[in-house]
Order: C-alpha cells, then sequence, then structure tokens
C-alpha cells in the first residue's frame, strides 16, 4: 500500500529509525505549518462534504464526526494553550467514534490521552514538471468513479471502521466540489486500482489517501495516481506526510523528508 497522512502507523509508537528521520534537517518549519494549513483545508472540506461539525481555534481544528468517521483533531500551531489543550482533550472524551489527531510539528503531548502515537516524516516536493503516468489518470467528476477510489481507500488502508460499505458516506460527491479538492483514480484494464485526493490551497498542495487495494499492489497504480494528480498541481510546491512503505516511491518522485510530525490515534 502507497500511504500519505492518512495511514495507520507502520509500527506502533516508540524511537524512531534511521529510516524515519528527515532527508534534511527542518529546513523547514514551514513545510509543518504548511502541512498543518492545508491537512486542516482537506479535513474542513471532508466535515463540510459529510455535514460534520467543524470548530476553529487559534491552535486546533478539529471535525467532529459520528461513531464510524469519528473526531480528527488537527494541530495548527506548535504551542497550543491552556485552553486549547482542555478544550481538544472535552472534544476527544466525548467522541462517539475513534479519535485520530495529527501534529505536524510534533511538539504538543497528548500522552494524556491515552491514545497510540507513532511519527511519520512531513515530505516536500518544490515545484517542477513531472512524467505522464503509466496508465490512465482520471479526475473524478462521476459518482462510479467517486465510489471507485472510495472503495479502494478502504479496502487499502483497512479501515475496517467504514465496513460495511455505504456508497457516499466517506466521500460525499460533495467532496468534489469543495474548492482546491480533486479526487483521482488510476485505471487499468478498465478497472479502477489506485486512487488519491490533492488539495491545493494558498499556494501549497498536498496529497492524501494515496493507495491501492491489496489485488493490485505491485503494478505501478500508486506511481501512476502520483504522477496524474501531481500534473495539475506541479507548478507548486507540494507537502505530504509518508509511511515507511510510501516513502520510497515519493523520493522517487522528487520529494525530501525535511521534519516529522507526530500521530494519535485511540485505534
Amino acid at each position: 500500500m502507497v500511504a500519505t497522512s492518512q495511514t495507520t502507523p507502520d509500527a506502533s509508537g516508540g524511537g524512531r529509525s534511521q529510516e524515519d528521520r528527515p532527508d534534511q534537517p527542518a529546513a523547514l518549519d514551514e513545510a509543518a505549518m504548511r502541512q498543518a494549513r492545508n491537512s486542516a483545508a482537506f479535513w474542513a472540506a471532508t466535515g463540510k462534504s459529510r455535514s460534520h461539525e467543524l470548530i476553529h481555534r487559534r491552535g486546533f481544528l478539529a471535525v467532529l464526526g459520528d461513531q464510524r468517521a469519528g473526531t480528527r483533531i488537527l494541530l495548527q500551531e506548535p504551542d497550543p494553550d491552556a485552553n486549547e489543550l482542555a478544550e481538544l482533550t472535552e472534544l476527544a472524551g466525548r467522541s462517539t467514534g475513534p479519535v485520530d489527531a495529527e501534529d505536524p510539528f510534533g511538539s504538543t503531548d497528548l500522552s494524556h490521552l491515552g491514545m497510540r502515537n507513532w511519527q511519520m516524516p512531513i515530505m516536500l516536493r518544490p515545484p517542477g514538471p513531472v512524467s505522464a503516468p503509466a496508465m490512465e489518470v482520471i479526475r473524478v467528476e462521476q459518482v462510479q468513479d467517486l465510489q471507485a477510489a472510495e472503495r479502494i481507500v478502504i479496502a487499502g488502508f483497512e479501515l475496517t471502521r467504514f465496513a460495511p460499505y455505504r456508497p457516499g458516506e466517506m466521500f460525499p460527491m460533495a467532496l468534489t466540489e469543495q474548492p482546491g479538492v480533486d479526487v483521482f483514480i488510476a485505471v487499468l484494464d478498465g478497472e479502477a486500482v489506485g486512487a488519491c485526493v490533492t488539495v491545493g490551497d494558498n499556494g501549497f498542495g498536498s496529497h492524501y489517501w494515496v493507495g491501492t487495494p491489496p489485488e493490485h499492489r505491485s503494478r505501478g497504480a500508486g506511481r501512476a495516481v502520483m504522477l496524474g494528480s501531481l500534473a495539475p498541481i506541479a507548478s507548486l510546491p507540494v507537502t505530504l506526510t509518508a509511511s515507511r512503505l510510501g516513502r520510497p516511491l515519493y523520493q522517487s518522485l522528487g520529494f525530501t523528508a525535511v521534519t516529522m510530525s507526530t500521530w494519535w490515534s485511540s485505534r
């Protein structure tokens, strides 16, 4: 599986291996801030498309979903104040579903929430041309294509919270109508074999949910959907958060690991 910002960990929390470390020291507190802002834009768009409640604060954004989607907390500053920490703690405590928190700065201790944590690198690709993909890549505009992308992501990321499958629950059609949001699928022999979401916001792009289902791995679908989705935002700097499995692919596409993010999850 190729995985970005919404992946499950490759290993449970603990120490950081040499492989997990940035390729460059964080020249790039800016990269962490850009990833924070872009992730907030993505999850705000997702929340709106699902009719979920959004809580905006200086230090975080929270998306309050239902029992299956759960609550998503996105740290927006490296130093949330005591009131913000108390509020996000209360929001996590009353969630009816799973809780996931993303800290691109890796600086906020959420251990009091009793969740497991792990780290993943934030990667940055400077503006530049990309090669053509080896298979067809479609920007999703039709319901059937969006449902294909939805099924790929659910299978590829093993999102059991969305089982049994309900069409349009994870990716409502309204998501494709949100400003800056695009969904892509890679197609091989008439079948959708890879998917991802991109967000362009405030002069930066970012990738989410880059995945392939188990039966189509190692066929180039991840590379194809990355190339096809990079093309429309190739003039922008692009960030993503990479799993250990996805990192080699992203490096081959010109991404460099620049700083570490910390992730927390109740599952």
